[in-house]
């Protein structure tokens, strides 16, 4: 029997640690673009994960069969006049795990952990040209601008990114309407 992905969100990445550092590694390795160039090593991958979450921080897995497929931070911004906004960052999927709607079912977890948060605008930012934009403008994402030579590829070259954002009520501003 298969079993349904399921979306959980981690305060602590002790018993996960191995296993986020092999999905970081798998998917930076597939040429996604989170900051980092291949190879990238399991003792890098551990090494970033040391620091997530954070009180700012929100972490969310995808599990399915016992195995972590996917994850998605919502950092909280704790700028005096940024209460409002937060923004989404390292979205994943497994490359053996795409196309199932991992990807969707996170960034809707984390549109819901926004709103709960009290965060009416989001941001965000990808490769340009990476299928995540699609998804992206597929959810009502708008794109807010693109910046040339952001982040350089595997092969040296520099690529743009494309931000956008998103605005949403929150409870708070549902209820005085």
């Amino acid at each position: 029997m298969r079993h349904e992905v399921q979306i959980e969100r981690i305060d602590s990445i002790i018993e996960h640690r191995d296993e986020l550092s092999e999905l970081l590694a798998a998917v930076v390795q597939d040429g996604a673009s989170l900051g980092f160039l291949p190879p990238l090593s399991h003792a890098e991958a551990a090494e970033y994960w040391a620091h997530v979450p954070a009180p700012e921080v929100r972490l969310y897995i995808a599990t399915k069969d016992n195995r972590i497929v996917g994850s998605v931070q919502v950092h909280l911004c704790t700028k005096p006049n940024g209460g409002h906004r937060a923004e989404i960052a390292k979205l994943m999927a497994h490359p053996d795990y795409r196309r199932m709607g991992i990807g969707r079912t996170l960034m809707q977890t984390a549109e819901a952990e926004a709103k709960r948060e009290g965060r009416s605008l989001i941001v965000l930012d990808t490769r340009e040209g990476d299928p995540s934009n699609l998804l992206y403008a597929s959810m009502g994402y708008i794109q807010a601008g693109r910046i040339p030579d952001y982040a350089m590829s595997a092969d040296g070259g520099l690529d743009a990114t494309l931000m956008y954002y998103k605005l949403q009520l929150t409870d708070l501003e549902i209820a005085a309407t």
